[in-house]
């Protein structure tokens, strides 16, 4: 998957609650991608904004998919 892949799918599920690539301080309950040295970081925040169940990757594309699930599972919980 590429960076634009995942833009792509944010916009036509209208997938909320992420931040790209640490576009701003880390908030609660969302999910996050992050990009450290030459390894990929995904993350969920919890109600106090701190980052849990981390995972690195060793390829952005492994990772946007991570994060793509992560999120649509995110936003699947939230309109329940």
């Amino acid at each position: 998957m590429t960076r634009e892949n995942a833009l792509e799918i944010i916009q036509n599920e209208k997938l909320q609650n992420f931040n790209w690539f640490d576009d701003h301080t880390i908030k609660s309950n969302e999910v996050g991608i992050s990009k450290k040295a030459d390894k990929w970081k995904v993350y969920t925040s919890d109600e106090r904004a701190n980052p849990i169940s981390e995972k690195e990757f060793q390829t952005e594309g492994e990772a946007l998919e991570n994060f793509i699930k992560r999120l649509r599972a995110l936003n699947k919980f939230q309109n329940l």
